[in-house]
């Protein structure tokens, strides 16, 4: 029996005692308790019949197997360890132990064997996380891909709980094999190691993986190096060939190795080509080099900064680098003067000093290989330009640069500036001087403290981790923000058509790799937001503007393009720097393009001309480039608007006013695809709210609308109070809700929300006292709160509801009520104020989805009355990781006392609201889910009351449907939408090509929903899946006993989900999208067994015809070739229903009737009169008959004769009797032809399939015109019925064919028409 309940969140658990016994409460009725808790004690009643539980006193020594080869010993429990088993010692000392009790010849075979193993696992588990799903679900698709063998994915699951080791394991592995020559199997087991994503713990993994790619499919060193040399051994070298190089060609490695050359041709080449390779595409550059021997070269060169326009000053700086064969030479150089002047007294001049070859005593196995040492140089370096000062002074020195060589690595650099008193800069480090520049580190070194991020994928790229200087630290630390600056020389100038996508977009991709990769960092994270920044270090000759133009063209398209990675990377802003002048006149102006999210808008574009500073080339004013007013870079909302997107990327979910923006981008998106198709087009500041529900009415131009069209976008704000519903909340919500209604305007939730707000009078804590029941025993209770006179006194009245008592000899106030009225912590409402607010909003939503289009996304957690809306709007959008939630699962937890959930997907993820209907459409992340609703949108009329929206066709109506169905099971989205072949024949379907978005899909299988167009026309479709398919009944984690189902459903049946999903369809495209509807009629009978009676697939089926009796739009009930429709089935859709709209025809290759031909032969033509046919139309039986007839007139030997003939007849009738019942259902099959349908005037007109796109497309436009012009008559003249208008209507539309009806319409003369019906109407 029950000797306590437990209730937790609204639900009650008994929990019962194993055994009789008398029970000792350790804790009263009311306590609070925690899982693990002693309740009670039980005295058993028989003691014997219980084990107890004693210390274990064994031994528990495991051995991980029993080989005499020590190596095969730790290979078995490295195997053991990467199958998820703990390690008896850490995973890095397990594979350098594997490694040094084994033979090197085995190092290949090893490191592949482990490898290998890992990839196993982590490659099956990364094919579903790539999608962007939860664990939970990609554990139900491995599920569902192994049902026959559950233990692999037993297998897999118990490996990824100790991921961490494992990879562990693979980075020790990896290591331990760098310097080995490696077979071709390891190669490519470590190239698909590198293919891992960044998330999910593979980072260290794949980052390392990636480098050790890259070595391997690098040339080696010494060949780049002669082929180099071949072309600096030419005294009439082509310097401008050499710098446009790519950089593994003539990189500064393989040049500062060539300056101690035997031939002094190929030293000064190198040295001269060393200077211009920094100096690219600086103008006024000028070089001389001398050589005095290997590595005894002088270059001394004059050059302009690049981004200082010619109208500006121009300043001329001297640059000194001196080529050097040892650090000690440098030191005798800094002792003497520097062979250089300050010409313009403004000390801009450069100096620089190479260390060549051997600039470093350690071996050079990795490029950090040589860190110590490099340090130490630089604290030297230091100290040798502080001492020298003020000779750098003289010669005008403001900054000074140091390159040691380590081939056949990169250099090491280090920059040292004067006003940094000759201090190492920290963030220019192994990074080329005018890098600090060109990519503007300096000025993000003055906001952030800055970490570079090595190595960089391209080597003009450098990325930087900077936390902001006097950043708050947060919960989770200081936010960190990712930069990748990049720089290219060259441009394509050329502004036609899409030039400007195919060029600059490559380089932003290389960008986004660079985040990418430098996420893969641990020490990074996915966690920061990031930045980009482009610098074109050229010159285009282009009017400026024109320039402004067509790269804002090209940003806009970029966004659009590669939205999705742009989000995953998280991308805040994209700035784009570019020169624009010629090589004659020299930079006229500098042109910065940004799209930034930092003003509340999603990566918004500007356009700025920018000046620099002459004397340090630091960019110091903007101007707009369009108007010419003064601006900016600094925003004073940027620190609040990156605050908010972090905490809504934290949530899963993206910051709620940034929805605005991607709708652009996905905007720009549908007018490409449109125009491809052959289409043609005819205030307070931001992140200021103190309400967490943001509205706006938004104008969208769309390919439908090319003039705009309005809709109201309802947003969670999931950073202001976690999204929670308050008092102030609901009656936003319900106001924005009711203007989208009072106007017909479709309304769009975003959801991402907490549900209703929560809380207590928090200024009252302090205060609350307790009268205890026994004082010196507080375990006995107490009577009553209460407060002190003096702390009574304190809150205003309303604050509480209190009467006068007396504690211990002195007045107080006992709390009846606390109503929080004033207090600060209860003024967005804490309780039963929000419930009714829910109520006020749960019922604005009903109405509004009875009356406009409705449409939620749900973005992140959605709880609660959250969930509630979502579902009351009906049509639902859903992110993978935006689950549905009543109750979450760590108060479920709870209540069963045991970690059963593991996260709130397993409540109401996808994996749950998709089979059951909730959820229409699935997307994998908020820039999918912006398309989506575009793609809804463009199905919706602009209002309510407004006809869908008409575009002109691209797939022309009068062609052909090459599909064909059949009587076979086959897929009816091939019928709807067209397929190829496998043998590459393309087949063309009903809508037009792409046209079809199917909603649904995971519920209810045995029917298909979805919206398509007819030749430019949006219709709501259904159609019939004819083959079986399976209802999957998932096991209930808090069951244990419970196990999953799978429900077979065989095709062209109704069942209880799939009839609920056609009514539930039929709705939608009724109420608020106003759409023309299609049923593909191919139905056999509803499934009428006792568990779907049951499930109620009887009130569903009725549900049907509720939906079609008041759909307000035409129907079109057509059965296809091949299909059928049958008893119940043709009663719930034909269009006696609804005779105004309803239609319906058959295909002449279709069937329909109350039974089957072989069920009504059962019944109607059964065997006695399938024999009477036989005896009537068989010559051998016709012949038996006369025999027998004739026997039983004879007088001798009839008897016998007779039986013998009425064997054989009978053994004739056997014989024939399959042929007769093939016979039988042929004829009862006549019955159901298309021709009787007709006949009977069930259906308008048999068709025939492959034309039926045609006779459709002008039915469907009569119709629609028809309707229209109804409509309007009626509102002329309030008068006339529905049905004299129609018949006015039909008067002006004589035709009787549909075609010639649509060609003949003169929209003119019907608005005439219609114009002197109203005048009449007023007399």
């Amino acid at each position: 029996d029950p000797y306590v309940e437990l209730e937790a969140m609204k639900m009650i658990m008994p929990v019962k005692a194993t055994a009789s016994g008398k029970i000792a409460h350790t804790r009263g009725a009311g306590s609070i308790v925690s899982a693990g808790e002693l309740l009670g004690s039980l005295e058993l009643s028989d003691p014997s019949k219980v084990k107890k539980i004693v210390p274990f006193t064994g031994d528990f020594t495991l051995s991980a197997g029993t080989g005499d080869d020590e190596s095969d010993d730790m290979m078995t429990q490295v195997q053991l360890a990467l199958d998820g088993y703990v390690p008896q010692q850490e995973p890095a000392a397990l594979v350098q132990q594997l490694f040094l009790t084994a033979p090197p010849y085995l190092y290949n075979e090893l490191a592949t064997a482990v490898l290998d193993r890992y990839l196993a696992v982590e490659e099956k588990y990364v094919e579903e996380v790539k999608r962007n799903v939860s664990p939970d679900q990609t554990y139900l698709a491995l599920i569902a891909q192994n049902k026959e063998s559950l233990d692999k994915v037993a297998s897999i699951a118990l490996a990824r709980s100790q991921l961490a080791a494992r990879s562990e394991i693979v980075l020790s592995t990896l290591r331990s094999v760098r310097a080995v020559s490696n077979g071709a199997d390891l190669i490519n087991l470590v190239k698909r190691l590198g293919e891992l994503p960044s998330e999910h713990g593979y980072g260290e993994v794949a980052l390392l993986a990636r480098q050790y790619a890259e070595k391997i499919n690098a040339k080696p060193f010494d060949e780049r190096k002669t082929t180099l040399r071949s072309k600096l051994d030419n005294a009439s070298l082509n310097f401008q060939e050499i710098s446009s190089l790519k950089a593994t060609a003539g990189g500064f490695e393989v040049l500062a190795d060539l300056l101690d050359d035997e031939s002094e041709v190929v030293r000064k080449n190198a040295a001269e080509g060393l200077v211009r390779r920094v100096y690219r595409q600086f103008p006024g550059l000028e070089v001389q080099v001398s050589d005095e021997g290997p590595s005894k070269q002088t270059c001394k060169y004059k050059f302009q900064y690049p981004d200082v326009p010619v109208e500006g000053e121009l300043i001329m700086r001297d640059g000194l680098c001196c080529v050097l064969p040892s650090f000690d030479d440098f030191k005798d150089l800094m002792s003497g003067p520097i062979p250089m002047e300050d010409a313009t007294g403004k000390c801009v001049n450069t100096m620089s000093v190479v260390i060549s070859p051997n600039a470093f005593k350690v071996d050079k196995l990795s490029f950090y290989s040589t860190d110590e040492e490099f340090k130490a140089m630089i604290k030297e370096t230091e100290s040798l330009l502080q001492n020298s000062a003020s000779t750098l002074k003289a010669a005008g020195v403001r900054k000074f640069s140091l390159m040691l060589p380590q081939a056949p690595h990169m250099p090491r650099y280090a920059t040292f500036l004067v006003e940094q008193d000759w201090k190492e800069a920290p963030s220019c480090r192994d990074m080329r001087s005018t890098f600090r520049h060109l990519l503007e580190v300096a000025r993000l070194d003055e906001e952030y403290d800055l970490e570079r991020i090595v190595p960089a994928v391209g080597r003009s790229s450098q990325v930087f981790v900077g936390t902001k200087k006097g950043e708050a630290k947060g919960k989770l630390g200081k936010p960190k923000t990712i930069f990748a600056q990049t720089i290219t020389h060259t441009f394509d100038s050329n502004l036609d058509g899409d030039q400007w996508m195919q060029w600059p977009e490559n380089l932003f991709l290389s960008a986004v790799d660079e985040l990418e990769r430098a996420r893969l960092n641990p020490d990074v994270g996915v966690r920061p937001n990031s930045r980009i920044f482009a610098h074109f270090n050229t010159v285009v000759d282009v009017e400026p503007l024109l320039v402004v133009d067509g790269l804002e063209r090209f940003m806009n398209g970029f966004v659009a393009k590669h939205g999705n990675r742009l989000q995953q990377s998280k991308v805040d802003e994209i700035a784009l720097k570019i020169g624009i002048g010629n090589e004659t006149t020299g930079r006229t102006h500098t042109l910065r393009l940004t799209a930034s999210s930092m003003g509340g808008e999603y990566l918004k574009t500007s356009a700025l001309f920018e000046k620099a500073d002459p004397l340090t080339g630091a960019p110091v004013s903007w101007s707009d480039a369009k108007s010419g007013a003064d601006s900016s870079l600094d925003d004073p909302t940027a620190g609040r608007m990156e605050l908010k997107r972090r905490i809504a990327r934290a949530a899963g979910s993206t910051y709620a006013p940034e929805f605005l923006g991607m709708i652009k981008v996905e905007l720009i998106k549908k007018w490409g695809e449109y125009r491809k198709a052959g289409g043609q087009r005819p205030v307070r500041s931001p992140g200021e709210n103190n309400v967490g529900v943001l509205a706006w009415r938004c104008t969208l131009a769309t390919p439908e609308y090319p003039e705009g069209r309005d809709i109201v976008i309802i947003a969670n704000d999931v950073t202001f109070q976690a999204g929670s519903f308050g008092v102030a909340e609901d009656d936003l919500f319900q106001k924005a809700s009711e203007f989208a209604r009072a106007r017909g305007l479709p309304r769009i939730h975003i959801a991402c929300n907490s549900g209703a707000r929560v809380g207590l009078a928090e200024e009252l804590k302090p205060y609350v006292k307790a009268k205890w029941t026994d004082s010196s025993d507080p375990s006995k209770g107490f009577d009553f709160l209460y407060l002190d006179e003096e702390d009574y006194a304190r809150f205003d009245k309303g604050t509480v509801v209190a009467r006068e008592e007396t504690v211990d000899g002195k007045k107080v106030y006992a709390m009846d009520a606390i109503i929080g009225e004033g207090l600060k912590s209860t003024a967005g409402g804490i309780g039963v104020e929000n419930l009714q607010g829910s109520g006020l909003i749960a019922g604005e939503t009903s109405r509004a989805y009875n009356e406009i289009f409705t449409l939620s996304y749900v973005t992140g957690r959605s709880v609660g009355i959250g969930a509630y809306l979502n579902r009351l709007g009906q049509r639902v959008i859903q992110m993978v990781n935006g689950p549905m939630i009543l109750t979450g699962f760590g108060a479920l937890n709870k209540l069963l006392g045991k970690k059963v959930y593991t996260s709130q997907d397993q409540l109401g993820g996808p994996q749950v609201m998709v089979p059951n209907g909730v959820t229409h459409k699935l997307v994998e992340s908020d820039q999918d889910g912006v398309s989506a609703i575009l793609d809804w949108l463009a199905f919706t009329p602009k209002t309510s009351s407004d006809s869908p929206p008409l575009l002109d066709p691209t797939d022309p109506p009068e062609r052909d449907v090459t599909f064909t169905p059949s009587k076979t099971p086959y897929d009816p989205r091939h019928m709807l939408a067209g397929t190829v072949t496998p043998e590459g024949e393309k087949l063309t379907g009903f809508f037009d090509e792409g046209s079809f978005q199917e909603c649904l899909e995971g519920w209810g299988r045995s029917v298909v929903t979805g919206r398509a167009k007819l030749g430019g026309i949006p219709m709501g479709v259904i159609a019939v899946e004819t083959r079986n398919v399976d209802r999957r009944v998932p096991a209930d984690p808090a069951n244990p006993a419970s196990q999953e189902v799978l429900e077979p459903q065989a095709g062209q049946v109704w069942f209880p989900d799939s009839a609920h999903k056609t009514a539930a369809a039929i709705r939608d495209f009724n109420r608020g999208e106003n759409l023309p509807l299609m049923i593909f009629a191919n139905w056999r009978g509803f499934s009428g067994g006792t568990r779907d009676m049951y499930n109620e697939v009887l009130k569903f089926g009725a549900q049907i015809v509720d939906a079609l009796v008041e759909y307000k739009h035409p129907v079109f009930v057509y059965i296809p070739p091949g299909g059928e429709l049958r008893g119940g089935s043709w009663v719930v859709i034909d269009p006696a229903i609804n005779p105004a709209q309803m239609e319906m025809y058959a295909d002449v290759e279709s069937r329909g009737g109350i039974l089957e031909p072989a069920g009504i032969v059962e019944v109607k033509f059964r065997t006695p009169q399938q024999k009477e046919l036989m005896h009537r139309l068989d010559p051998e039986l016709q012949r038996l008959d006369a025999q027998l007839e004739s026997a039983a007139s004879s007088e001798v030997g009839a008897g016998e004769t007779a039986k013998e003939i009425e064997g054989q007849i009978r053994t004739r009738e056997e014989k024939l009797a399959p042929l007769y019942t093939q016979i039988a259902c042929e004829f009862a099959d006549l019955h159901d032809r298309a021709g009787r349908m007709e006949a009977k005037g069930v259906i308008r007109k048999g068709l025939e399939w492959r034309r039926a796109r045609e006779f459709f497309f002008f039915r469907v436009r009569r119709r629609l015109l028809e309707q229209g012009a109804v409509d309007r008559l009626q509102a002329a003249d309030s008068s006339l019925s529905a049905e004299e208008a129609k018949e006015l209507v039909a008067g002006w539309m004589p035709e009787e064919d549909d075609k010639a009806a649509v060609e003949a319409h003169d929209e003119a003369k019907m608005e005439r028409n219609i114009e002197e019906r109203r005048v009449e109407a007023l007399k």
